[in-house]
């Protein structure tokens, strides 16, 4: 019979970080909520100090990746970038604490008094690729929430991730919370990933970001449960009683403002009573930047220099400066397109006409739908959330961006007065 000792010397890297993470998870999630305000001031001023370091280690990443320019684009860090995520940050800081609300209040005829008070989710398990700065987020939001993270973030971006968590587990001892609070890998092997997934009672939840081979993947293979930020396959629906000029407005901005971000719009569908005279004009601002498209018959009709599209490209998620066109015969023509291809992110309607936008609104299956405005304001931190650790788009809660307050479950405390149960 194997001693213990030699038990936990067979036991994955993985699971001893998970098991500090889980002593840290004790000590976060009593604490002031004035330490970890603290932890998140110091964790800004840190990536504003470190900035040059963080560029310089952006760079060996850069130098290695083989990837297309805009998933290069999403790897890169500015001093700009940088800065923002540091303002994110200080947000984040300034919101109220979710650690111990009393969310609901009753009284039981028999005087029993009963509190539901919001807890810590506990030990989150970080999973995600490309953008080194969900790291950050992912970080700073569970710091707010009172909860620990352990990160593997992808190997593209290995050596920025790894100095953006330096950064923040210094801020974590200079408020004089344990650097364990956030753990992460010590490389960017598979088998962590493997590991991460199976460890029950370790970790109390899984969140991905990142491709859909990869979150399918996760899904598929995960023990522990999963909070997966899917992809994005946003539509933007032009009724025929939009105003027009704004319409080319907005839906430039949704698809060309950041082409790789999961908020972008790939597909727009165009009311067949205005997309003689709109078709013309969005493809010509659109074509003056760059971008190329994907039309069905009804758009090539219209314009026959479009390139024909397929039906998988109606599915396809660019991230980039692609864009699928479709022209619909009106509102229910829209959304049953948006039911068969939506990934249910974010979609949005362009109208006048508050009757077909709540029509739409309302029979949407998407987590998020917008009403005269770009699908790219999907993001935590734009909804006033503090940020986001991703966007889910299941049926279970939590649906939508997910902050600092969704990174939260409840205990029920009784209080009573000596009650016997007959």
């Amino acid at each position: 019979m194997p001693t213990n000792k030699q038990n936990e010397g067979q036991c994955p890297p993985m699971h001893g970080l998970a098991r500090r993470a889980r002593v840290a998870s004790g000590i976060l999630s009593v604490c002031p909520a004035e330490q970890r305000t603290a932890a998140l001031h110091h964790v800004a001023i840190g990536l504003r100090n470190e900035t040059e370091a963080l560029l310089a280690a952006n760079r060996r990443d850069l130098e290695q990746a083989n990837l297309s320019p805009f998933f290069r684009e999403r790897l890169t860090l500015t001093a700009e970038r940088l800065e923002g995520v540091a303002c994110s940050v200080d947000a984040l800081a300034g919101m109220e604490d979710p650690v111990g609300q009393v969310l609901a209040v009753w009284q039981q005829p028999n005087g029993l008094k009963l509190h539901r008070v919001a807890t810590p989710l506990g030990v989150l398990g970080m999973i995600h690729e490309g953008r080194p700065t969900v790291g950050v987020d992912a970080a700073t939001l569970a710091i707010r929430s009172g909860n620990v993270l352990l990160l593997r973030g992808g190997p593209e971006s290995f050596h920025s991730t790894r100095a953006l968590h330096r950064v923040i587990q210094q801020g974590l001892a200079r408020a004089g919370l344990p650097e364990d609070v956030v753990l992460m890998v010590p490389d960017a092997g598979p088998a962590h990933v493997e590991d991460m997934l199976h460890a029950v009672g370790l970790i109390d939840v899984i969140v991905v970001r990142g491709g859909r081979a990869l979150v399918e993947h996760v899904q598929a293979e995960a023990r522990v449960p999963v909070l997966a930020h899917a992809a994005g396959m946003c539509h933007s629906y032009v009724h025929q009683a939009a105003d027009l000029e704004l319409a080319r407005k907005v839906v430039r901005n949704a698809k060309l403002r950041r082409p790789g971000i999961c908020g972008a719009t790939e597909t727009l569908l165009i009311d067949a009573a205005i997309a003689p005279s709109f078709l013309p004009n969005i493809v010509a601002d659109l074509t003056a930047e760059g971008c190329t498209f994907r039309a069905d018959e009804a758009a090539r009709a219209i314009l026959p220099e479009l390139p024909a599209a397929i039906e998988d490209d109606f599915a396809t998620e660019w991230l980039d400066k692609v864009l699928n066109i479709s022209v619909v015969e009106g509102v229910d023509a829209a959304l049953a397109h948006v039911a068969r291809f939506s990934s249910r992110h974010t979609e949005a309607i362009l109208t006048e006409d508050e009757a077909v936008a709540q029509y739409f609104m309302q029979r949407v299956p998407s987590a998020i739908v917008m009403w005269n405005t770009s699908t790219q304001f999907s993001d935590g931190g734009e909804f006033g959330l503090g940020g986001e650790i991703g966007i889910m788009s299941g049926r279970m809660l939590p649906r939508g961006p997910v902050g600092p307050a969704q990174l939260m479950t409840y205990r029920y405390e009784v209080h009573g007065k000596g009650q016997l149960r007959p």
